[in-house]
């Protein structure tokens, strides 16, 4: 009985731990979407308007 008084804590702080490093990683861009930035260069952007707003130039 007295280990659960040293467990529980510690399987507690040993929680909050992982749950404060998950907070971090996710708030400093470790989840980003790395695979999408790759593959966004290979579709077509470009869409021309047509209209009185359209720009000549293109």
């Amino acid at each position: 009985m007295t280990a659960l008084l040293v467990l529980i804590p510690a399987a507690l702080f040993l929680g909050l731990l992982g749950l404060a490093a998950f907070l971090w990683a996710l708030r400093s861009g470790q989840f980003d979407d790395l695979d999408g930035a790759a593959e966004r260069i290979l579709y077509d952007d470009d869409e021309t308007e047509c209209g009185p707003n359209a720009d000549p130039r293109r």
